[in-house]
Parts: C-alpha cells; structure tokens; sequence
C-alpha cells in the first residue's frame, strides 16, 4: 500500500512555504515522545514500530497520487513530491520496551522537507498501536498464565483491528479472530461460534451436534443461548468427558463460572475448559482470578485502549540547521505544551534487575544504563526490522523488570520517574 497520502494538508503547506524560503533542505531532527501518560497509568509499552518501518519503505508519490495533488501544491512542491524518497536516519525505542513522559521513543533526522512529511503517519502509527499495546499488556498481566485471544474487530475500523490484533499479540495474547492479521503478521488464529449458530438450528441438542461433527470434541461450545445447565449436560452427553471447552459470554462470569465447574466435574469433564467473553477488561480479568476460568475473550476494551484510545504521543522539532550550518536546538515554550530542545538519548536505569529511572541526556552516556534508542533506518534504508516473535519476548522481559507498584491496576504515577540530564 503506498503510503504516501496518509498525512495532513498542513505538511505540504509547511514544505512549500519552507521550499520557497530556502529553508527546506536544513537539517532537522524531530522526536516522538509523550508529555503524560494517560490518567492513572503506571507505564506505556512502545509497538507500532515494525508498522512503521513498512510504511516509510512505502512513502513515495506516484502518478495517482501526483495527480491528486497537482492542483493543490505549486510547481517546485510538486517536482519535490515526483522525486521524493526519505534518505535520512531513524531511531527508536524497539517495540516491546515500556515508555514515560518525555522518553524519546522514536528520532526523526533528516532534511526537514522530508522529515515533516512522515508526522502524521508516524503518529498515526505510534498513537494507535501505544495505546493498544499498553491496555493488552495490562490485561495479559492480570490474566497471569490464562490465555486470552483477541476478538475486537467488529468494534473498530476494518484495517484498525488488523493493527490492535497484532498489538495485541506482541503483548501476550495467544490468538486473534482477525484472518488478516493471521495472514499479514502470522498471530494465530481461532474462533468458536455465535448464537446465531444455534439459534439457526431447531435445537440447542442440533446445534451442538452439528458442531460436534465438523470440528471434534475438541471444539468450544456456547452453552448461554437458553439454560446453561442444560446446555452443560447436553454438551457432555453429546462430546463426552473430552469435550474441548465451553464459552460463557453473558450474566455473573464468576457465579457461572463456579457453577459450570461444578457441573462439568460432576459429569466427569474434569478437562473441558471454560472460556468466557462479555465487554472484558483488565479489571474484570483482575476479578475473576478467584474464578475457574480458564481463558479470557477481549473485544472492546483491547481494540479501544480500555479508555485510553490514544497514547498522546507528538512529533516535535527539538534541533534545526541555522544558516550558518551549525545544528541548534529548538523548543517551543507554549502553555501547557512545552517540549525540550536538543537531540536526546535515553536509557534504562537498573539496580539490581529493576528498572529505577528513564535516564534522557543530550549525549551519549555509556554509564547512564541500558540504551533504549536503537537504528531502524540509516540513509533512507531500514536496519531496524526484526520479527514479531522477537519483540514479543522483549515485552515479557521489559515487563519482568518493572518495579512491583507497576503492575498496580489502580490510578497512580509513572512507575518509574523520567531524569533529564
């Protein structure tokens, strides 16, 4: 997918006006950082990147998209675009690692004629997937070692639940409903059935049946369309004690839960698992630990950031040529909105395995803790990409080493505090 046009009018106003002033090939770096964590929460966990990294190799404008434009940019904006190819240098926090207010998650440098153009489509990017990524590690932490998948397609735009299902995954859930995101990013997939299904056949008895004999025992069977006892037994006498599952999606998941138990181990199910679904979040995960739940269905509340759609994040200019070449830092001094001049680092402090402090400094410093930024693209080309697989596991390992008060699901600060040196 070119990905040229997913930006903002306002970026072609900027690169014309700067083309005609001489001041669109002087160097700039940009940064991508959040002023505040959403409200209450303890951390932010950074995805999106390797998205990124796909979308900048698209960014270029061919001839649709240069005949689009023709009527709405001059002539030297529109021989800029004809050519145009991002050549200068990214760096980034890698997906997976956790983020606070002001850490530079992601370095923009180049002419800033090209570097402007990708702002919206980093934002973009980053906002939705932060902010996806931060509510599905919450959730996969109070899940603990239940397995959740992730079913929220249907409640957000067609190609945002491709994004929220890999975000999702890279965070720890173990599946997804979404077949794109099976085939474009390899997140397993699964899926029981609705009650449409059952309510299609003449019987709940039918219904079960049909199922039986297509998938197995080892299916999932939705046993709340009408009485769950009785769909509890009619299951069991239909599958036998190998029945697979059984999925929960309405009334008191808990009581139900307790209840379905008792009824499964008297009739001699004692492996049938119990699955349960309905507007799950990271808190009604948390209340159902006591419960004999043996996995977790989330739609809503994961593909939304369980409250907090977006991570805030913005893409400021912190360092620009002046006219005499020198490189010279920037900052903006509105109310409300400050951002922090100069080009940053940062890093991970560590005492004893946990994470004490996000370090950021204007110059490399090997003794400040473990780098964060990373190369992801150099002269226009990416170095940066890596498998999700591999991202994957960093979330567990940065996650590990949060302080104890981070995985707190009750309002407070940071976990940790951001130093500026």
């Amino acid at each position: 997918m070119n990905t040229a046009l997913l930006t903002d009018h306002y970026e072609l106003t900027m690169l014309q006006a700067a083309l005609a002033s001489g001041a669109a090939h002087r160097r700039a770096i940009f940064e991508v950082f959040a002023r505040r964590l959403p409200a209450g929460r303890r951390y932010g966990m950074v995805a999106g990147t390797g998205r990124i990294l796909d979308a900048i190799e698209n960014f270029q404008f061919g001839p649709q998209e240069l005949a689009f434009l023709r009527d709405l940019v001059d002539a030297p904006t529109y021989d800029f675009l004809a050519r145009f190819r991002f050549s200068g240098d990214i760096y980034g926090y890698r997906e997976g690692e956790t983020y606070y207010p002001g850490s530079p998650i992601m370095v923009v440098e180049g002419p800033f004629a090209e570097a402007v153009l990708l702002e919206t489509v980093v934002l973009s990017i980053l906002n939705h997937d932060c902010a996806i990524a931060s509510a599905a590690a919450r959730m996969t932490r109070a899940a603990g070692d239940r397995p959740i998948i992730e079913m929220g397609s249907r409640r957000t735009h067609e190609r945002a639940a491709v994004a929220a299902s890999r975000a999702a995954y890279l965070c720890g859930f173990g599946s997804t409903s979404n077949l794109m995101a099976g085939l474009e990013y390899g997140v397993p997939t699964a899926g029981t059935s609705a009650h449409a299904f059952t309510l299609l056949h003449d019987s709940e008895e039918a219904a079960f049946q049909a199922q039986l004999a297509s998938l197995g025992a080892s299916t999932t069977l939705l046993i709340d369309t009408y009485d769950v006892a009785k769909a509890v037994k009619t299951a069991v006498d239909l599958a036998g004690p190998g029945l697979g599952a059984v999925r929960i999606d309405s009334g008191d998941l808990a009581t139900a839960a307790i209840e379905v138990r008792r009824l499964l181990d008297d009739l001699g199910a004692h492996q049938t698992r119990i699955v349960v679904t309905s507007d799950l979040d990271e808190f009604a995960i948390a209340a159902l630990a006591a419960a004999p739940v043996d996995g977790y269905g989330v739609g809503t509340s994961l593909v939304t950031g369980s409250g907090a759609p977006t991570a805030n994040l913005v893409y400021k200019l912190v360092t620009r040529e002046d006219s005499t070449g020198a490189l010279q830092p920037v900052a903006k001094k509105s109310v409300g909105k400050p951002s922090r001049g100069g080009r940053k680092w940062a890093y991970r402090a560590l005492r004893d395995g946990t994470a004490t402090a996000e370090l950021v400094t204007l110059a490399p410093d090997e003794h400040a803790g473990r780098p964060l930024l990373v190369p992801l693209v150099r002269d226009g080309a990416v170095v940066g990409r890596e498998p999700l697989p591999a991202a994957r596991a960093r979330v567990r390992a940065s996650v590990t080493e949060l302080p104890a008060i981070a995985h707190s699901l009750s309002p407070g600060d940071p976990a940790i505090p951001t130093i500026f040196k």
